[in-house]
Parts: C-alpha cells; structure tokens; sequence
C-alpha cells in the first residue's frame, strides 16, 4: 500500500494534469459502472461499456483538466490560506464554475451519447435545474472542506472520490433524460 501510494504522489509532482485526468477518467467510470448496476440493476456482464468508455473519456479529456486548471487559477488568484480567501474559492466554485460548468459536462455527455443539438438542448432543458439543485446540496460542503483541509494537489482527488457518487447520479440522470427525450423526439416524428 506504501508502495502504491508513493508512485501516485510521484506521479501528481511529476505529471499534475495528466495524473489528475487519468484519475478522473477513471472515477467518473466507476460513477458509470455503479450507476448502470445499482440504479439500472444490470450484472456485470451486461454493462454498457460504451458508456463506462465515455464516462471515461469525458472524465480524462474535460474534466480533470478543467477542474485542475481551474483550481490553480483560484490558488493563484484568490489565495491560498484564511478565512476570506476559503469563502471566496468556495463561492467562486459554486456562483461561477459550476452553474456554466455543468451546461458544459451535460451537453458533453448528451452529444458523447449521439444525440443532435436540439436533442442535447432539450436535454439540458429538462436535467439542468434539478442537476443545478442538488449540486448545490452536496459540493458547497464539500468544497469547503476540500479548500480548508485537502492540500492542493489532492483536492481533484477529494472531489473524485465524492464525485463517485455524483457521477452515478450524472450517469443515472443523463441516461434517463436522454431515454426520454429519444422518445419524445420519436413521438414528434
């Protein structure tokens, strides 16, 4: 276990973003993994791999990139220690990043299903605010914590972990939405 957390501590100091992407490619495919067999109650062998693939991909190629990029702006700019500068990044997070961040991750993620733009835009119609609202409910505490306690470079690592959970939500709320709106589209037709 020593032996493993070494090469990852190595692996942040020598490859920040690239480490920080890899790890969250990988979390955000477990989010998938966990969503499809404990919501969509499927056996392992029935999972869609294309999806835990693209959860996967979106998490390696914009995700972790952007929350690393975006936390070492906050670090450079805000500040890194007190009080005032902890409720700035946390507000910053939530009143900035994450309202446009989200309209981001979730036409992503509906464009990675094969959806068009009207698709992708009825979808963000009908998953943003409830997405926006419970995020909310769950990562102002979080940020707070990961800020005052996490050192920098684990922060993207504490959001993943939680993100976990987060990300079964995502999956469970993105391919739900999408169902229903392949159907309403098939209803119009």
């Amino acid at each position: 276990m020593r032996a493993l957390l070494s090469l990852y501590q190595n692996a942040i100091r020598r490859y920040p973003m690239g480490s920080q992407a890899v790890q969250t490619g990988i979390l955000m495919a477990t989010g998938d993994v966990v969503a499809q067999t404990v919501i969509d109650k499927r056996k392992l062998i029935e999972l869609d791999l294309g999806r835990v693939a693209r959860f996967g991909a979106i998490g390696t190629c914009l995700v972790g990139p952007s929350l690393f990029t975006w936390y070492g702006f906050m670090e450079r700019r805000i500040g890194a220690a007190g009080t005032q500068a902890l409720l700035k990044k946390v507000c910053a997070d939530q009143l900035l990043f994450a309202p446009s961040f989200i309209v981001i991750l979730l036409s992503t993620i509906g464009f990675s299903q094969g959806l068009n733009a009207k698709q992708v835009q009825d979808q963000l119609v009908s998953t943003y605010p409830d997405v926006l609202i419970n995020n909310y409910k769950l990562w102002p505490a979080v940020q707070l914590f990961n800020f005052y306690l996490t050192p920098f470079q684990y922060r993207v690592l504490v959001v993943q972990i939680v993100a976990i959970f987060w990300n079964t939500y995502l999956s469970w709320r993105t391919n739900s939405s999408q169902s229903g709106a392949v159907e309403q589209e098939k209803k119009s037709l």
